[in-house]
């Protein structure tokens, strides 16, 4: 699995570079406007693409072909790409704390606090969206998936939206807020993990000829 990765990343290091440039430049040019932690939010979501064009690259490719000649088995196929994307999003949501760390040097308002929350906001919606989107990937075809790919991120603030909503009534979501969105990021890797466990299903049962 090790070189099915390595390949992924060989593949998407220029996409991944653009992508790390533009989450700098992008952090100190919200810091006029925004809270520059705001952007952990958006981070992750972006950097995580790359993992969905590999799957539809390997695909338009018929590179998936070639793969099952190897020693490696399906499920290893598909927790690499799960594994791709969670590396992307951990890199996406480091390259945003660059600007966010400098920035606080120079005394702007950037706290742990803030840090944390947007970054739990941040990986959770990419776990969710991640659930939905991976899996599909290899149960449609490239262009239905896209389309998937794009609303996954739109379902997945639905769904932790929903989340809050019920967390809050139990507790106090205005008081617990952090505590809040570390309950939705365990649910959503729990999510993301019975994801996984869908696509090795789905994957395994598809014939690829």
């Amino acid at each position: 699995m090790k070189g099915v990765l390595v390949k992924d990343l060989y593949i998407a290091r220029s996409n991944i570079l653009v992508t790390v440039i533009s989450l700098v430049v992008l952090g100190f040019g919200l810091s006029f406007l925004l809270e520059a932690s705001a952007l952990l939010v958006l981070a992750p979501v972006v950097s995580t693409t790359a993992a969905f064009i590999s799957i539809t690259s390997d695909a338009a490719s018929k590179w998936n072909k070639n793969v099952i000649t190897m020693p490696i088995s399906r499920s290893q196929i598909i927790g690499e790409k799960f594994l791709l994307y969670i590396l992307l999003a951990l890199l996406g949501m480091f390259t945003a704390l660059i600007p966010c760390i400098i920035l606080a040097c120079f005394g702007l308002d950037v706290t742990p606090y803030a840090i944390c929350l947007y970054s739990s906001i941040g990986i959770s919606v990419c776990l969710v969206a991640g659930g939905v989107s991976l899996p599909c990937a290899y149960l449609f075809d490239p262009e239905k998936s896209q389309i998937v790919f794009m609303m996954s991120f739109m379902a997945g603030t639905g769904i932790i939206t929903g989340l809050v909503l019920l967390i809050n009534l139990v507790f106090s979501v205005k008081e617990n807020t952090l505590l809040t969105f570390n309950i939705v990021l365990i649910i959503s890797a729990v999510w993301f993990f019975i994801s996984y466990r869908i696509a090795v299903k789905v994957y395994g049962k598809r014939d690829i000829t």
